[in-house]
């Protein structure tokens, strides 16, 4: 990890750069898998998971047979363990429901609005380093309980040609309707444009590596919506002298071991804790099974010790992480000067690795700076709100004169008359 001792803030923004690849050759490519998708359809998804995941898969889609047995595969204490994560994630979600509004804003001027749920969403599924099944709580448990009619999901194959059956077992038992064996862009494309196998859906949902992330922002152009542009992983831990080392150091690896692409930040204002930080890190890198990766991923993270509180705040919404670890002891009253994150953890005891589990809270979080203009999925995600207006004549009379002095500032003089018309008959 590169370290920063109180650095100018002019040069904040060339430290928390992320890392990043070129751009021009990603679209270029990514622009020609979805465009072969979009004219081969079924026959490109499947040359395209072949080129990428080294299977071809001669049925995309997962059969009630091979979910069956998936769910006879997962051990007891896995189930244990989902279930427990299934429920608090439900209760979480279940609470941001919200009652429809209706109000008169003027006599005789009635309004409402009607939250209706997105009926055709798409699921993405990373599998390439690790098949992160919690992932599919985190969006199917929301899409379910808004009312999605249809939910898809898409996952890269195994070597095998399966799906981890951890991956399809939570599909099973939050309501995913159907599994596709595909990843990456042509499963974004995939969902996208609807091919003979994979449906095409209004909303795509779920993280992945950049390819995915330029895939999702792309296919907007089609007229697809997406939750988000969620790319590689990123973690920042504010630190002080209250601090345990190897805590810090054990959130800072497990949002390393993402990939190669993943960031991970350390703010402190100690340099001591930095130090130990730093030998628990080593400690504890040479117990990792995924090392090769959490290596990769240091090299693209920072160390940055900084003078006070207020500066490590001010840097903390200057960089607005994915995730945000609060390991200071003002915790409560840090986090109220948070404007710019994903996700906030407060405190020794609240690893961010809860989050992406078990605590309740979404771990489908806006990254790369992003958080500054995005929320993490919710309920309303998987929703959208039609508004309704009722007038009667009353109400007509009353607003009507503003209605047409407004359409004639703007020199919209069908407007105006849309409501003269019918003031006359009033008359």
């Amino acid at each position: 990890m590169q370290i920063y001792r109180y650095p100018d803030k002019n040069d904040w923004p060339l430290i928390l750069a992320r890392p990043s690849i070129d751009i021009n050759s990603l679209e270029k490519s990514v622009k020609k898998i979805l465009e072969d998708i979009q004219d081969q359809g079924d026959d490109a998804v499947k040359l395209y998971t072949e080129r990428f995941d080294g299977i071809y898969p001669e049925v995309l889609e997962v059969s009630e047979e091979e979910l069956a047995k998936a769910e006879m595969e997962i051990d007891e204490g896995l189930k244990e363990a989902i279930s427990l994560a299934f429920q608090n994630i439900k209760s979480f979600h279940e609470a941001q429901l919200r009652d429809d509004i209706r109000i008169t804003t003027s006599p005789g001027v009635e309004c409402w609005q009607k939250t209706v749920p997105i009926e055709k969403v798409g699921l993405y599924i990373p599998g390439g380093t690790a098949p992160l099944f919690s992932t599919v709580l985190m969006l199917a448990v929301p899409a379910t309980i808004a009312g999605c009619n249809e939910i898809v999901l898409c996952t890269p194959p195994l070597s095998d040609g399966s799906v981890h059956p951890a991956i399809l077992y939570c599909a099973r038992i939050t309501g995913v309707t159907r599994v596709f064996k595909t990843g990456g862009i042509q499963a974004i494309g995939a969902m996208a444009f609807g091919t003979k196998s994979v449906p095409k859906v209004y909303k795509i949902f779920g993280p992945g590596n950049q390819y995915v992330t330029a895939a999702k922002q792309m296919i907007t152009r089609y007229g697809v919506a997406i939750d988000m542009p969620a790319g590689p992983s990123e973690v920042a831990v504010m630190a002080d002298d209250t601090a345990e080392p190897a805590f810090v150091a054990a959130d800072l690896l497990s949002q390393a071991e993402h990939g190669n692409d993943s960031q991970v930040l350390l703010i402190s204002n100690n340099d001591p804790l930095v130090h130990n930080v730093m030998e628990e890190i080593e400690r504890q890198l040479g117990r990792l099974p995924r090392s090769q990766y959490v290596r990769k991923s240091l090299e693209n993270s920072k160390i940055i010790i900084l003078k006070d509180y207020a500066e490590m705040v001010k840097l903390v919404n200057e960089y607005a992480p994915e995730h945000l670890i609060l390991s200071v002891k003002n915790a409560d009253e840090i986090a109220d000067l948070v404007v710019n994150a994903g996700s906030v953890f407060l405190g020794n005891f609240t690893p961010e690795s809860a989050g992406d589990y078990a605590s309740g809270t979404n771990h489908t979080l806006p990254t790369n700076g992003f958080a500054k203009v995005y929320s993490g999925v919710n309920i309303d995600s998987f929703m959208k709100k039609i508004t309704f207006q009722k007038i009667t004549q009353a109400g007509l009379s009353n607003i009507g004169q503003a209605i047409m002095k407004m359409a004639e500032a703007e020199q919209l003089t069908a407007h105006k008359n849309a409501v003269s018309v019918r003031l006359k008959i009033l008359q």
